[in-house]
């Protein structure tokens, strides 16, 4: 069984033990039946992480004792994927599956041929999908799950990354970007728009154009909306882990 990894406040990490309630109690100490002297990670989902151990357990609590940094296993620059909202089940996938690839932020797009409005409840429910694959998968940053973003909010953000790539069918894949194929200089930011269904319109791919937009191809197959995302993030992200990194600062 994997190492297992709990969200906490960050105040709690500065705190020699951390308690246990809830459903974060019985999800490690019924289901997972975590027993003293135990290791596991916690996160404060800001890209902070701990190493901790399992000091008591009783019937409805328990307390871990907080060890110290931890590695954050967070890519070395961020990504955000803003992309056309699938249908509800699909939108779940691509928020858990980016999650677990590192992007720090999934913002849906209402473009012209795409304006699926989410909702609060919904948006609420996706943020919980990648709080649990932010624990299943060992980061310490949650992503930021927003929108729906008029395009002018796309245009802006566009202004203050680094890079801007739009997912193109007729592209090639592997952009020479930054200081290796596919990823950028550490510490730097960009971002990966995924077109909705019906495409972007030739206005909206100017838009993007006169942003310096960087086109990139996965093959000459049409994705889904949510495979086109994971396959863009993971091609872009490739090479950008951060081999370890430690933040002990609070």
């Amino acid at each position: 069984m994997s190492r297992a990894s709990l969200i906490v406040d960050r105040d709690e990490l500065t705190r020699p033990a951390v308690t246990v309630r809830g459903d974060a109690y019985r999800h490690l100490f019924r289901a997972r039946r975590l027993a003293v002297g135990e290791r596991l990670r916690l996160v404060d989902g800001r890209g902070v992480a701990f190493d901790a151990s399992v000091e008591e357990i009783g019937p409805d609590r328990a307390r871990l004792r907080v060890e110290g940094p931890a590695p954050t296993n967070e890519p070395t620059w961020s990504l955000e994927v803003w992309a056309g909202l699938p249908r509800s089940r699909r939108a779940a996938w691509l928020v858990e599956k980016v999650t677990e690839l590192g992007v720090t932020a999934v913002r849906w797009l209402d473009s012209e041929r795409a304006g699926r409005d989410s909702g609060a409840a919904a948006l609420d429910r996706l943020r919980r999908v990648a709080r649990s694959a932010v624990e299943q998968c060992h980061r310490s940053r949650v992503p930021e799950i927003t929108g729906p973003h008029a395009w002018r909010d796309l245009c802006r953000r566009c202004g203050e990354v680094d890079v801007t790539w739009v997912l193109d069918p007729a592209a090639p894949a592997a952009p020479e970007v930054g200081t290796s194929p596919h990823g950028l200089a550490p510490g730097s930011s960009g971002i990966l728009v995924v077109g909705p269904e019906g495409g972007l319109t030739p206005a909206e791919r100017a838009d993007l154009d006169r942003r310096d937009a960087r086109a990139v191809g996965l093959g000459p197959r049409v994705l889904r909306i949510e495979t086109a995302a994971v396959a863009g993030a993971a091609l872009l992200l490739s090479s950008s882990e951060s081999a370890g990194e430690v933040d002990p600062i609070l």
